[in-house]
């Protein structure tokens, strides 16, 4: 198995990616809404690139649909909700769909459709996505989602946490980036000190969405792996 990783949506490219195990993370807040949504009962997660696609997906049947997403973190009129993980609880989700556009996440997601696997990561479902990696044991490439393009403390260290679970199960042919990870990872194990001086947690604290940091740093709390395959994630 080989390990590498991508360290925002704007660095991905075909050639690196193309018949490989993926694994998108974008912990503040995309994944982490993903993940939660779909633990919480909703039948499937469809993520888009634009407002105006999410509109048109759910016109027709508006009841059965979740409009979720945000633009500069912040809710996006005529939707239901933002990119809150805390809003998508079971009486919320439960047998509905979600569209989710964000700035960074669904981008990501979208702009991995030449992988083998995509499969979508955050620290609420870390382990058992690495898990996962290690029995498929096939060359899997670690996307962050970023923050604007750029390179995000807080999913650098989320990788980080599932290279090292592998690094621990398993062996492995590991790239540069991605032992930087393994290594940032095992010097700053509590992730809360280490993602306070991200600039997307900034961001997410000046807004006053503290609840949402604290639940998206806790490490393990969901079993589920979701997948995005054929332009839906379940």
């Amino acid at each position: 198995m080989k390990i590498d990783l991508i360290i925002s949506a704007d660095y991905i490219k075909d050639k690196i990616i193309e018949g490989k195990t993926v694994v998108v993370i974008d912990i503040l807040r995309a994944t982490s809404v993903i993940i939660t949504a779909l633990n919480n009962g909703c039948n499937e997660v469809i993520p888009v690139l634009t407002v105006e696609e999410a509109f048109e997906l759910s016109k027709h049947s508006r009841k059965d649909y979740i409009l979720g997403g945000e633009r500069e973190a912040l809710k996006i009129e005529g939707f239901d909700f933002s990119n809150s993980p805390l809003d998508y609880n079971k009486e919320v989700v439960e047998g509905k769909t979600v569209i989710l556009t964000t700035s960074n996440g669904t981008r990501a997601i979208k702009g991995c459709s030449s992988a083998k696997s995509i499969y979508i990561g955050a620290m609420i479902n870390a382990k058992y996505v690495a898990k996962r990696i290690i029995e498929e044991g096939r060359d899997v490439v670690f996307v962050n989602s970023g923050t604007k393009g750029q390179f995000s403390m807080d999913d650098f260290i989320c990788a980080g946490y599932m290279i090292n679970y592998i690094l621990n199960e398993s062996s492995a042919e590991v790239s540069d980036i991605a032992k930087t990870a393994d290594y940032v990872y095992k010097n700053n194990k509590d992730i809360y000190s280490f993602v306070k001086d991200a600039t997307h947690y900034d961001i997410l604290k000046s807004l006053e969405l503290n609840k949402d940091l604290e639940y998206c740093i806790k490490k393990d709390i969901i079993k589920i792996v979701p997948e995005y395959k054929d332009g839906l994630i379940k």
